[in-house]
């Protein structure tokens, strides 16, 4: 089937699911957005983008003013790639598009491990596909610093529609930073993003993912994962910020043997916030093992928390832990954790809470000194720390940084 074809394909698919809600989530009405945007200047210096949005983009983990430390840069405002560039060899970094454009092979990856026909959103994706990006490390190539991705929105009441491909070739190791922002602090818009990760035998890719929207953002991630034989997939999820409305359930599927997924998220619910957010991961070879772990909080938001786990194969092991705060009485959360074991030999688990900080923690903490609201906020730093195994040592620096500027906004 040539790429043509392929692409009428999908796009018939889509039509037929333009009008198919999410099977999770709150619904949103696509018709309230815009789809069209205004056509951003690219910036061959990102250093010289405006400097509020290179404060907002900051905030979400992504350097412009210095990129020394960065294999790669990509920046899209809104759905126009401004950036993109390359410190490394044997990486590459570019808008989607151009790698459509360059490699015949994308057809065996584009739509491939997310269904074009998932729900209107992925469907809408593809009807108004305007760019995302390409990230790729070539054949044993093991990045020294991270790739940074910035997908800003800038227009009020845009749907941004992203569809991006990673791809770790054998035996490489590519490490990402993606931060995902706005430049308005209360106007509505939509973030509707396709990410399609695909690691290879023996490869490893760390994906650390920040959101710092605003309490008027919609936003629809849609992603998915195939890991090969020993290969490593560890995403780490951070939403410290206000956000209307978050419904994300990503998905990775071992296919090789002693292939290894583990999911981290870390959620912070302020009120009027409503979010669904869990993962999911199917163990379809022999000794494939995976851990989700997530940590939410809720100050005034509802979150539903979820996590699936799928045993398929001998000797797979699964662990699923979901701990939830509530610091303030309006909040609600809802863990749903779910195990699921189709033959013997399979090892899977899972443990869930749900509470508030114990008043006999609060009252020890004051009794050596501290006040009440620094007997509060330290609890909070302790419960939202995660000892993520596996990530290099800049990057749990940087995630570190990134929460500890978000907890005093918290408390």
């Amino acid at each position: 089937m040539s790429k043509v074809q392929t692409s009428r394909t999908y796009r018939d698919q889509a039509k037929a699911a333009a009008n198919k809600p999410a099977a999770l989530g709150q619904d949103i009405d696509l018709s309230t957005y815009v789809s069209s945007a205004e056509e951003q200047p690219y910036q061959a210096d990102p250093s010289q983008l405006p400097a509020q949005a290179k404060k907002q983009m900051l905030e979400a983990g992504v350097m412009l003013d210095d990129t020394t430390q960065r294999s790669g840069t990509y920046i899209q405002m809104d759905n126009t790639p401004v950036h993109n560039s390359v410190r490394e060899e044997g990486v590459e970094v570019m808008p989607v598009s151009q790698a459509l454009k360059k490699y015949d092979w994308m057809a065996d990856y584009w739509w491939q491990a997310v269904a074009v026909d998932t729900d209107k959103y992925t469907a809408n994706i593809e009807l108004n596909q305007n760019d995302g990006y390409f990230i790729r490390a070539l054949p044993g190539q093991k990045t020294v610093f991270p790739v940074q991705a910035c997908l800003y929105l800038s227009q009020a009441r845009l749907v941004q529609n992203v569809h991006n491909i990673i791809i770790a070739e054998e035996d490489s190791e590519l490490h990402i930073i993606t931060g995902c922002t706005t430049a308005s602090k209360e106007e509505p818009g939509l973030h509707l993003g396709v990410s399609e990760f695909y690691i290879k035998r023996g490869a490893r890719i760390t994906f650390t993912m920040i959101h710092s929207w605003n309490p008027e953002v919609a936003v629809r991630p849609r992603t998915a994962a195939v890991v090969e034989e020993n290969g490593l997939f560890l995403s780490n999820y951070v939403l410290m910020k206000p956000v209307r409305s978050l419904q994300m359930y990503p998905a990775a599927r071992c296919v090789g043997e002693n292939a290894t997924v583990r999911y981290n998220s870390i959620l912070v619910a302020g009120e009027g916030s409503s979010l669904d957010v869990g993962s999911r991961v199917l163990l379809n070879a022999k000794g494939a093992k995976t851990e989700i772990i997530s940590r939410v909080i809720t100050t005034g938001g509802n979150v539903i928390a979820r996590g699936y786990i799928e045993g398929n194969a001998p000797e797979v092991k699964g662990h699923l832990e979901c701990r939830g705060l509530i610091l303030q009485g309006k909040g609600m959360i809802h863990a749903v954790p779910e195990l699921k074991g189709t033959l013997a030999g399979i090892d899977l688990s899972h443990e869930a809470a749900v509470g508030k900080i114990a008043e006999e923690e609060v009252e020890y903490l004051m009794s050596r000194g501290l006040t009440r609201a620094e007997a509060t906020a330290t609890i909070v730093r302790g419960f939202l720390r995660v000892d993520i195994e596996g990530l290099p040592a800049m990057l749990s620096a940087e995630l570190r940084r990134a929460i500890e500027a978000s907890e005093k906004e918290l408390m």
